[in-house]
């Protein structure tokens, strides 16, 4: 039986608290703001919005091929140090490369995927990706190195200059370009906080080169990052920003803005806890397996202490949805409450499976994942097509989408405790020894 004394205490609890502070100010900022925002910009704005976030998410996670994650594992930092920098290389080439490929064939893409409201936009799409990457980089050091205090404080001033950005303008410029403009620079804004602020740091991020690191003997060390976790993210993505490409294409943009409000909204109890905990347990997992501890009482006991604090929030939107939407965002976005109502069944097992997800790199599953992940993608797009082909009704693809979405990540969460199960016996049998 878990205890629950020992849940709340000790630098785990401490750190995911520090963690969460910043992002929850950041929260409450974005709260606070959503409502005049969304009387600021039609539901139009927002899926143009959407759709191009949609995409930058889809691509931004892989920009890197997901080196930046490994920074957490290595014992010494000039290894960390090493990968920063082959994260840097890829993420310049990768970004080059998708800036020739929209400058020739921008126009090809748009009709071929009926985008055609973002075209004027795409242009933006390698500056939002580059400063993702560069975001990743600089993220994964400061949780590698526990400055979680640095990364609070630039969640926090990134919310105020972002939110801000769109009432200021937006009270002059109400327009669809304001927000993806911002978009398109929000990445950029938070990395450029946490590099100032971890300046004085003593392990600061500087990617410097130890003379005796090969960074092709260092890359294919940890090459299961972009064998396995790259195209696992990226089919991960995908499958999670599925919905607003769809919805576009089968009921116009207006869907995918309700589908988008929802989504964001639901993002922030996730985000508040689910991300802190995440990048806090990543670095604490990584430690206990060097350290040959048991990492499956570490799992159930973050996922435990997720499912407490979610099962609140979530269920509130759950029975409570349409009526709070319309009363918040105003009685146009009443069917985005409607949708929020999946989302948060969706939502509420991503929260839970944060620590499982954490915790495969260690176990070096990654293969694993990346075949759940596909099955997973096409779980969810059929869901998505039989859900349109069986009403117009365009709830009903969400309502799919949502069970859908719920059994899967209860699935990885058994899966990976059946894992470090596994694991622990090893490492009891190797003691033993």
């Amino acid at each position: 039986m878990l205890n629950i004394k020992t849940m709340f205490s000790g630098t785990f609890i401490r750190n995911v608290i520090l963690a969460a502070t910043g992002t929850a100010s950041a929260q409450i900022i974005t709260t606070l703001f959503s409502p005049i925002i969304t009387r600021l910009y039609v539901p139009e704005a927002y899926g143009i919005m959407g759709t191009f976030n949609s995409i930058v998410f889809i691509i931004a996670p892989v920009v890197a091929l997901t080196y930046p994650i490994a920074l957490v594992l290595p014992k010494n930092d000039t290894e960390a140090n090493g990968l920063a920098r082959i994260s840097l290389y890829i993420t310049i080439v990768i970004t080059l490369a998708i800036s020739v490929i929209i400058v020739f064939f921008s126009e090809t893409l748009s009709r071929i995927f009926n985008i055609e409201e973002i075209e004027p936009f795409l242009l933006l799409l390698p500056l939002a990706i580059f400063l993702s990457g560069f975001m990743q980089i600089i993220e994964q050091w400061l949780i590698r190195t526990k400055q979680f205090h640095i990364s609070a404080k630039s969640t926090l001033l990134h919310s105020m200059i972002i939110q801000g950005g769109k009432v200021g303008i937006g009270l002059i410029q109400p327009t669809a370009g304001v927000l993806v403009f911002l978009s398109a620079i929000t990445n950029g804004v938070k990395a450029l906080l946490m590099y100032t602020l971890s300046i004085k740091s003593e392990r600061k991020l500087n990617f410097y080169l130890n003379k005796n690191t090969n960074l092709f003997s260092l890359a294919k060390k940890y090459k299961d990052f972009p064998i396995y976790r790259a195209p696992e993210t990226l089919l991960n993505t995908i499958s999670t920003n599925l919905p607003t490409l769809m919805l576009t294409t089968f009921f116009g943009p207006a869907s995918a803005g309700f589908y988008n409000l929802g989504k964001s909204v639901l993002g922030i109890p996730t985000q508040l806890i689910g991300k802190s905990v995440a990048d806090v347990f990543y670095q604490r997992v990584s430690e206990a397996a060097n350290n040959n501890e048991m990492l499956t009482p570490l799992i159930k006991k973050a996922t435990f202490l997720l499912a407490i604090v979610g099962i609140f929030p979530f269920g509130i939107v759950i029975f409570f949805g349409p009526v709070l939407f319309s009363f918040v965002f105003g009685d146009e976005w009443e069917m985005s409450g409607h949708y929020a109502r999946w989302i948060a069944l969706w939502s509420f097992f991503v929260l839970l499976n944060r620590p499982s997800v954490q915790t495969l790199p260690v176990l070096s599953a990654q293969n694993l994942l990346l075949i759940y992940t596909i099955i997973s993608l096409v779980i969810r797009i059929l869901a998505l097509i039989i859900g349109y082909k069986l009403s117009q009704d365009q709830l009903i693809p969400i309502i799919l989408f949502g069970i859908s979405g719920a059994l899967l990540n209860f699935i990885i969460i058994f899966i990976t405790i059946m894992l470090s199960r596994r694991f622990d016996k090893k490492n009891i049998t190797l003691k033993e020894k």
